[in-house]
C-alpha cells in the first residue's frame, strides 16, 4: 500500500484536526501529495514543516462555492485527483423539530461534501476514489444529534446513487462511517466539562473494547477503502465504531 501511494493526490477536507488530520498523515507517511483544505492550519503545521514538498495547504470554507472554486484551480495544478475525502462536517446538540439546526449541519456535512465532489469531478484521475464520511448514528439514535444524523443519513442516501453514476468514470465513491472518536467535535456541542465525562461514560459502556476509538484508527479504515485493496468496493458504508451499534 505504501508504493500504491507513492505520489498520488489526495485531496483532504476538514484537515486539520481529527480525523482529517489524522489521515493526511497517514496519505503523507505514505509518500502522497496531500492538498489539505480547512479554514485555518491547525494540527497542520507540524505535518508541513515536516513534508514541505508534498503538503500543500489550502484555507477555505467548503460552504464557499469562491472557496471550493479556487481549490478546483489548485488541484488543477498539482492533479489530476486520485483520491478525494470530503472529511469536513459539524455537529451541534439541538431540538429534533429545529429544521434550522439541520439546514445548518447539511450545508457543511451534507452539501459542503457534495459540492466538493462536484467542484473537482472533472480533475478527478480514473481509476479514482472517493470516501464520503457518514456516522455511525445512522444506525442508531442520540437525543440532541436529529438533525446531525439526517444530514450525514441524507449524504449516505446521495453517496449510493453517486456511486453507480461515477463508476463508468473509473470513480469509486463509498463512505466510512466512524463511531465514538476522540476528536474536538465532542468539544463543539456545548456540554459542561462534567455532562461531557457523563455522555463519555455512557457511551463507552457500549463500547467492545470500553473506549472510544482514535482517529487513526479511522483514518485506516479510510486509506484502505481508497486503495486499490478496496477495488471491488462500490456505494457501501463501513461503520468503524468498536461495536457500538452491535449492543
Amino acid at each position: 500500500m505504501r508504493i500504491e501511494f507513492q505520489d498520488r493526490l489526495a485531496v483532504v477536507t476538514g484537515a486539520s484536526s481529527g480525523i482529517g488530520l489524522a489521515l493526511c498523515a497517514a496519505l503523507l507517511q505514505r509518500g502522497a501529495r496531500v492538498l489539505a483544505m480547512s479554514r485555518s492550519l491547525g494540527g497542520l503545521q507540524g505535518l508541513q514543516e515536516s513534508y514541505p514538498e508534498r503538503l500543500f495547504w489550502h484555507a477555505g470554507d467548503v460552504t464557499s462555492s469562491e472557496d471550493l472554486a479556487s481549490l478546483r484551480l489548485r488541484a488543477e495544478q498539482l492533479g489530476p485527483v486520485d483520491y478525494l475525502v470530503p472529511n469536513a462536517g459539524i455537529a451541534e446538540l439541538a431540538d429534533s423539530l429545529d429544521l434550522a439546526a439541520f439546514d445548518r449541519q447539511w450545508a457543511v456535512n451534507g452539501a459542503g461534501a457534495l459540492n466538493t465532489l462536484a467542484a473537482l469531478r472533472d480533475v478527478l484521475a480514473s481509476p479514482c476514489s472517493v470516501v464520503f464520511i457518514g456516522s455511525f448514528l445512522t444506525r442508531s439514535s442520540f437525543p440532541g444529534l436529529a438533525a446531525y444524523i439526517a444530514s450525514k443519513a441524507a449524504l449516505g442516501a446521495q453517496a449510493r446513487t453517486i456511486a453507480v453514476e461515477f463508476a463508468p468514470r473509473g470513480v469509486r465513491v463509498n463512505l466510512v462511517s466512524p463511531g465514538p472518536t476522540a476528536t474536538a467535535i465532542w468539544g463543539s456541542l456545548g456540554l459542561s466539562d462534567e455532562q461531557l465525562g457523563q455522555v463519555a461514560d455512557s457511551v463507552a459502556q457500549r463500547l467492545l473494547p470500553g473506549h472510544f476509538l482514535d482517529a487513526a484508527a479511522v483514518a485506516s479504515v479510510i486509506l484502505f477503502q481508497l486503495s486499490a485493496g478496496a477495488r471491488g468496493v462500490y456505494g457501501q458504508d463501513w461503520v468503524v465504531d468498536n461495536g457500538y451499534t452491535l449492543s
